[in-house]
């Protein structure tokens, strides 16, 4: 079967910051999701959640899980940031995390990548590249540019690619799909639309096949996660309903 995730932003921060990861845990096993995404930035106040202990529920109701963090691979100043990428890093490895997701940054030829694909080349868990929203790390050239770099290197970096984020940078989500298909493991899946001047995410639809499409670019079978808002008073159900949507692409 197709692995189908359901990243925990999809209930929405309010619920999630309020419940913690660990109280959506036995919700997304019953819809039939093969895992969970863990959001850091939805944990309550400045702490962590007790991530043991979320990696053993996980592993009891049978689920993996992609740890993301908020982080950029390279800060403002261009430099590899080891330090918020190492303490990332500690927290995916005590939940067990198939991967940690994290977006590329402030990246430039001046930027020090040996030093990042050095620490790389010891991690415990493997590093996936995101597009995001953000002008230096939602641009196609910036991204393809770091790949290359790094396939240069002998390093096979792979990527997170989010379908909805290219349109906060006014890309074609095609072009990306088939520029960047040789480094994506892993999709995340939103639809996205203009309300009120601003753009946000929107669930995707069975008959849109824009979104589909895009499928035809990556490795058959390939991970893929809920990314839309799954809203309804069932909410188990609701999941379910978009998991079997997104198994059969």
């Amino acid at each position: 079967m197709t692995p189908v995730l359901v990243a925990a932003s999809a209930y929405g921060a309010d619920l999630v910051r309020r419940v913690g990861h660990a109280d959506l845990v036995h919700m997304v096993a019953g819809a039939g999701a093969a895992g969970l995404e863990i959001r850091r930035e939805l944990f309550a106040g400045e702490g962590t959640e007790d991530l043991p202990a979320l990696r053993a529920l996980l592993e009891q109701h049978k689920l993996f899980s992609v740890y993301s963090a908020p982080f950029e691979l390279f800060g403002a100043d261009g430099k590899f940031d080891r330090e918020q990428i190492a303490m990332a890093m500690e927290e995916a490895e005590q939940v067990g995390a198939r991967y940690l997701k994290v977006s590329l940054g402030h990246f430039s030829a001046a930027s020090d990548l040996p030093k990042l694909l050095r620490y790389l080349s010891n991690a415990p868990t493997e590093v996936l590249l995101e597009n995001d929203q953000t002008p230096q790390g939602g641009r196609l050239e910036p991204i393809v540019s770091f790949l290359s770099l790094c396939t240069g290197n002998g390093v096979s970096f792979g990527m997170t690619f989010d379908m909805g984020n290219w349109r906060w940078n006014g890309i074609d989500p095609e072009l990306a799909a088939r520029t960047l298909a040789p480094h994506i493991r892993y999709v995340h899946c939103k639809g996205v639309r203009e309300d009120k001047g601003k753009l946000k995410a929107v669930p995707l639809q069975p008959q849109d096949a824009d979104w589909q499409s895009l499928f035809g670019y990556f490795p058959k079978g390939i991970m893929r996660a809920i990314e839309f808002p799954l809203v309804g008073a069932d909410l188990e159900e609701v999941t379910r309903r978009h998991v079997a949507m997104l198994a059969t692409v």
